[in-house]
């Protein structure tokens, strides 16, 4: 994760919708990537982004809030955002972060995302502990299980439900049945980052940048503008000036 909060707005409601939006563009920590006004546009989006937080209305057509929280990953994080407040106890069985009734005045907006930051740094702090100690990984292909060295790794190519894994001075990557989004959130975000919606790219690999470019191994990659920010900050981070 960023140091920003990604965040989904899911509501039938325009009215609903541009009031989170506000809510949201106001609060520091917080960046909006999408809005959808019905669950199955939202479902589409967080099958091919990673999103780190939801607004979740639950009375809507087709797919509810509650049916589609079932389907979302389990990184990703629920607020509730209803008129109804017979729907508490089953926001708490989908262990959201809060419920906001409406209507809810942005004291109670920030306030409920305050405990979704408290969440995030928290579950930052554990997942950084584990991931400096990180090595290696396991990853299927074919039938086999495969055991690999993630220094050796130059990048992660994304192909619908398949990932090209290009390793040093290997000719043909390694082909796992597996999600860019999944793979992204395995990996040490300190070693890793994903550039380009099919792309996820070592940082101690990167040979040259130019523009908005990358150069691994003569492999360009374009850097889009989607993920220019953390990338941004962490070439100024790595900067002599």
């Amino acid at each position: 994760m960023s140091d920003k909060i990604t965040c989904l707005i899911v509501d039938d409601e325009p009215m609903a919708l541009n009031l989170v939006e506000n809510y949201v563009n106001k609060t520091p920590f917080l960046q909006l990537l999408k809005k959808c006004n019905n669950a199955i546009e939202a479902l589409d989006f967080l099958n091919e982004e990673r999103v780190d937080l939801i607004f979740l209305d639950i009375q809507m057509p087709d797919l509810t809030g509650l049916e589609l929280a079932k389907l979302i990953p389990k990184s990703t994080r629920i607020i509730f955002t209803t008129a109804f407040d017979q729907y508490a106890l089953e926001g708490l069985k989908a262990e959201a972060i809060d419920y906001l009734l409406k209507p809810f005045d942005y004291t109670e907006f920030f306030t409920a995302v305050n405990k979704a930051r408290d969440w995030f740094t928290m579950t930052k702090k554990a997942k950084k502990e584990k991931t400096d100690q990180m090595e290696f990984i396991y990853v299927k292909s074919g039938y086999k299980q495969l055991k690999i060295q993630l220094d050796s790794v130059l990048y992660f190519e994304g192909l619908k439900d398949y990932i090209k894994i290009w390793i040093k001075n290997e000719p043909q990557p390694i082909l796992t049945l597996m999600s860019l989004k999944t793979m992204e959130e395995e990996l040490p975000a300190d070693k890793f980052m994903r550039v380009h919606r099919s792309f996820i790219v070592s940082l101690k690999n990167v040979e040259v940048i130019e523009r908005s470019q990358i150069v691994i191994n003569k492999q360009r990659i374009t850097v889009s503008e989607q993920y220019k920010v953390p990338f941004m900050k962490f070439l100024s981070e790595n900067s002599l000036d």
